[in-house]
């Protein structure tokens, strides 16, 4: 047997010709057609997928709201055939949006805000950048929904004075502003005043907005939700003691619209049969 120069067995002519065999053929080995095949249609299939509709939703602790949540998920998945729909939330949850979207190959995030307040201009614009080329976000919801508020109102009860419409609130100016015409938009759209009132950080606040449209005259308020599901913002609502309470936005079919009509602009797709 040969010696290495330190000494130790080399190999003999005979195994280094069997391994210089193995190694050429580890190297020059192409694949056969049934390997050759499946990698190709694996690399067609992960091309040919949709992208994944992720819903981002501020998120809550209430089983109500989950419930919304994931029946919007559901309803949403039922207008898309074939894409695969799943919510991603930007508080409150264990797993956060940023690490949901690090799930999928693609995925295009519809922001279901009502408002470009915090999480829309910070949260969801960071999951993007995080995520590595592979999401994409749209526009809010919000600027379509108006006439949303305005069904769920009338659902609510026969015609008032003036209607109060109760809002979240953000201290982000232009989220502040969004409110406010909404607030104008309905007030053409129910032929009422409508008073913005806003339960954290903007002005006026609930009680207030109340306070002015009386101090206009108006007696019989209602109030108008600026949300799209249940959380705890209902019960300051309930504090204000008025007869006629619309509830949020829900299942309604143009929440539906606005959430596929953004995905399918994002997609480049013009039909909402994708699969």
């Amino acid at each position: 047997m040969a010696e290495s120069p330190a000494g130790r067995p080399g190999p003999t002519p005979t195994t280094a010709g069997r391994v210089g065999r193995e190694e050429r053929a580890s190297v020059s080995r192409p694949p056969t057609p049934a390997t050759a095949g499946r990698v190709g249609r694996e690399e067609r299939a992960s091309v040919s997928r949709p992208p994944t509709l992720v819903i981002a939703l501020h998120g809550t602790r209430r089983r109500r709201g989950t419930r919304f949540a994931e029946a919007l998920r559901r309803a949403v998945a039922s207008r898309l055939p074939g894409v695969p729909v799943e919510l991603g939330f930007v508080d409150i949850h264990d797993e956060l949006l940023g690490e949901t979207v690090q799930r999928f190959e693609r995925s295009v995030i519809v922001p279901a805000f009502l408002a470009a307040g915090y999480h829309v201009a910070h949260d969801i614009v960071e999951a993007v950048e995080h995520s590595g080329g592979r999401a994409v976000a749209t526009q809010h919801v919000g600027p379509e929904l108006v006439h949303a508020i305005a069904d769920r109102l009338r659902a609510a009860g026969p015609p008032v004075d003036a209607v109060v419409l109760a809002a979240i609130g953000s201290r982000r100016l232009g989220a502040t502003a969004e409110v406010l015409a909404t607030a104008n938009r309905l007030s053409r759209i129910v032929g009422r005043p409508v008073q913005a009132g806003f339960i954290f950080a903007s002005e006026p606040s609930l009680p207030d907005a109340a306070a002015q449209l009386r101090a206009q005259g108006h007696r019989d308020l209602a109030v108008a939700t600026h949300a799209l599901g249940p959380g705890l913002y209902q019960d300051h609502i309930a504090a204000l003691g008025l007869r006629v309470v619309a509830e949020p936005i829900g299942i309604h079919p143009r929440l539906l619209d606005a959430i596929t009509s953004r995905y399918l602009a994002a997609t480049g797709t013009t039909s909402q049969k994708v699969a």
